[in-house]
């Protein structure tokens, strides 16, 4: 009975070693762009009805976490669908990696936004540029991973969180472009990649 578990417990490292060595490609262009999409309707939106974010940052943030939240539901369902098909038996260990690597950024993302609400709301209009350098943090962690042109949506986040903190840090506002259009970019550049990569739009 030991040997069968030691030889089990090597079968799983070996699984997961492969998985680690393996490109992932359960990513899908057709959720990531929706993504982006996404994302650029909200900036617009808000720009249209939203006079000043600051003076509702719950429904201003609010908004902005249902998007990522029906985002991250869309990926992940591609994601599950692709991995099968492309992965076979491996799959829940690419999947499995794959979360491991962005998920400190996701939970640092999320920890910033309680606490600033909570404890600094005079600082929330960091957050835009913060979530983008944590999305970028994320993708260069998950990028060993990954096709290496994603390096170029990293390089994107890294720099619109930059210019994002940048362009706020001059009067301290917040403007729904801030999320809206580097998400967008981001997103679609993100997209393109994916599917030049891979040659697919969509899982069949």
């Amino acid at each position: 009975m030991r040997d069968y578990d030691k030889a089990l417990s090597d079968i799983a490292d070996i699984r997961s070693k492969v998985a680690a060595s393996t490109t992932f490609k359960g990513l899908g262009p057709a959720a990531l762009g929706i993504t982006g999409l996404m994302a650029l309707a909200m900036g617009i939106g808000q720009s249209l009805f939203l006079t000043d974010p600051l003076d509702v940052p719950l429904i201003f943030f609010g908004g902005w976490v249902v998007i990522a939240v029906i985002s991250v539901a869309l990926i992940g369902m591609e994601m599950v669908v692709r991995s099968r098909r492309e992965h076979g038996g491996l799959a829940d260990s690419m999947i499995l990696n794959a979360v491991h690597q962005f998920l400190p950024a996701g939970a640092a993302g999320a920890a910033l936004g309680a606490i600033f609400l909570r404890f600094a709301p005079d600082n929330v209009w960091m957050l835009p540029g913060l979530w983008e350098l944590l999305v970028s943090l994320g993708l260069f962690a998950a990028l060993p991973s990954l096709p290496r042109t994603v390096a170029l949506a990293g390089a994107w986040y890294f720099v619109s969180g930059c210019a994002v903190l940048m362009w706020g840090a001059d009067d301290q506002s917040l403007s729904p472009l801030m999320m809206g259009i580097p998400f967008a970019i981001g997103q679609l550049l993100l997209a393109a990649i994916i599917y030049q990569s891979y040659g697919e739009s969509d899982v069949s």
